[in-house]
C-alpha cells in the first residue's frame, strides 16, 4: 500500500511539473514577425522593431524593398505586413485579396538633396523643380535659380537629376505635390509610384538615391530625409502654398498635418496652406488584412501582429520618431488607427479588446 501510494505521489508530481512546463512554455514562447516594402521610413523602423523585441522578446524582421514591393508581398500573403507611402487608391484597394486598412506610424519630409560644392542654403520653387526633370532648366546657373538665390554664387554646370527605379512610395508623395504645382508636370509626368521620367538618372531606394547623389557632383534629387541627414548630403529650402521657403524639421513636417484626418487615415498633406508647412510632408503607413485568419496564420500570430501596431502608436515608441529624424504622428491619426486596429478580426472575433 505504501508503495502503491509512493507511486500514485510521483505521478502526480510528474504530472504537475509537466503541466507547469507546458504553462511556462506557454508564457515564454515569442513570436516573430515579418513585413516588407518603404525604405522611406525604414531608419525608425530600424529603431522601433530593435526596441519592440528588446521589451518583448518578439523579433520583427522588415525588408526595405520599396512601396510597390512592400504591396505586392502583403498581396501574394507571404509577409504579415506591408509598408508604403502611398496609400491604395480605390482600384488598388479592390485588387487586394482582402480588404485592408492603414495604420500611419509616422511623418517624414521628402527633400530635394543636392550635391553642388560650396552652395549652401539653396532655395527652390516647385516650378523650378519640375522644369528641371522636365529637361527644361539644365544648368546650375540658369536665371530663375539664381533670381531666387542672390548672394549665391551658382556654378555653370549641368544639372544631372535622379529618380527611382523602383515602385516607389516616395515617388509617389514628391510628384503628388509636383502634379499639384506645375499643370505642365501634371500633364506630362503625373502622379505614381513608378512614372516615366524624360531625363535623369536611375536609382534603386532611398538608399540609392541618396548614394548617387553623396558621390556625383552636380546632382539633385528627392530622397527621404533621414537619408540626406545620414550622408551629410544638402538639401534645399523649398516654397510653400503661402510662400515662403521652409526646411523640413520636426515642427515644419508637424505643420503640415494640420486639419481634418479621414477615419481611415487615407490622405496627402502635401502642399498644405499652413503658413509654416514644408511642403513636401507625408505620412507613411503600415498596411495589413481586416481579417487575420489566412494563409495558415494562428491567432498567435494575428494578435502578435496587432499588439506590434498597437505599440507603434503608443507615446513611448512616437517618442523614438524624433531620435531619427522623422515626427510623432498627431493625436487624431493616433486615435482614427487605434479605431482601424479593433476592428482587425480572426475568424469574425475581434482581436484587441
Amino acid at each position: 500500500m505504501r508503495n502503491l501510494l509512493f507511486t500514485s505521489i510521483l505521478i502526480l508530481a510528474v504530472i504537475f511539473n509537466c503541466n507547469a512546463t507546458s504553462e511556462g512554455n506557454k508564457s515564454t514562447k515569442k513570436a516573430t514577425l515579418s513585413g516588407a516594402g518603404a525604405t522611406f521610413p525604414l531608419p525608425f523602423y530600424n529603431l522601433a522593431f530593435k526596441t519592440y523585441q528588446e521589451k518583448t522578446g518578439n523579433s520583427v524582421t522588415y525588408g526595405g524593398i520599396g512601396s510597390g514591393g512592400g504591396i505586392r508581398s502583403l498581396k501574394d500573403k507571404i509577409v504579415d505586413f506591408g509598408g508604403s507611402d502611398a496609400y491604395l487608391s480605390e482600384k488598388e484597394m479592390n485588387e487586394m485579396p482582402a480588404a485592408t486598412i492603414h495604420i500611419p506610424t509616422c511623418m517624414g519630409a521628402v527633400v530635394l538633396a543636392y550635391n553642388l560644392a560650396g552652395v549652401k542654403d539653396l532655395k527652390l520653387t516647385g516650378d523650378i523643380v519640375a522644369d528641371i526633370y522636365l529637361g527644361k532648366i539644365t544648368k546650375w546657373n540658369d536665371k530663375r535659380i539664381q533670381e531666387i538665390n542672390s548672394g549665391i554664387n551658382l556654378p555653370d554646370k549641368e544639372i544631372h537629376p535622379v529618380y527611382r527605379s523602383d515602385g516607389s512610395g516616395t515617388t509617389f508623395v514628391f510628384s503628388d505635390y509636383m502634379t499639384k504645382v506645375s499643370p505642365e508636370w501634371a500633364e506630362k509626368i503625373g502622379t505614381g509610384k513608378s512614372l516615366k521620367w524624360p531625363v535623369g538618372m536611375a536609382a534603386k531606394g532611398n538608399p540609392g538615391v541618396a548614394g548617387v547623389i553623396s558621390q556625383t557632383a552636380g546632382t539633385i534629387g528627392y530622397v527621404g530625409s533621414e537619408y540626406a541627414f545620414a550622408l551629410k548630403i544638402q538639401f534645399a529650402q523649398m516654397k510653400n502654398a503661402a510662400g515662403n521657403y521652409i526646411t523640413p524639421n520636426t515642427e515644419s513636417i508637424s505643420a503640415a498635418a494640420k486639419g481634418d484626418m479621414p477615419a481611415d487615415t487615407r490622405t496627402m498633406i502635401t502642399n498644405s496652406a499652413a503658413p509654416d508647412a514644408y511642403p513636401i510632408s507625408c505620412f507613411t503607413w503600415i498596411l495589413l488584412y481586416k481579417e487575420q485568419a489566412y494563409a495558415d496564420r494562428s491567432i498567435d500570430q494575428a494578435e502578435a501582429t496587432l499588439k506590434l501596431l498597437d505599440w507603434m502608436l503608443s507615446p513611448e515608441a512616437q517618442a523614438l520618431t524624433t531620435k531619427v529624424n522623422y515626427s510623432p504622428l498627431p493625436q487624431k491619426a493616433v486615435e482614427n488607427a487605434k479605431t482601424l486596429l479593433k476592428s482587425v478580426t480572426y475568424n469574425g472575433k475581434t482581436i484587441l479588446k
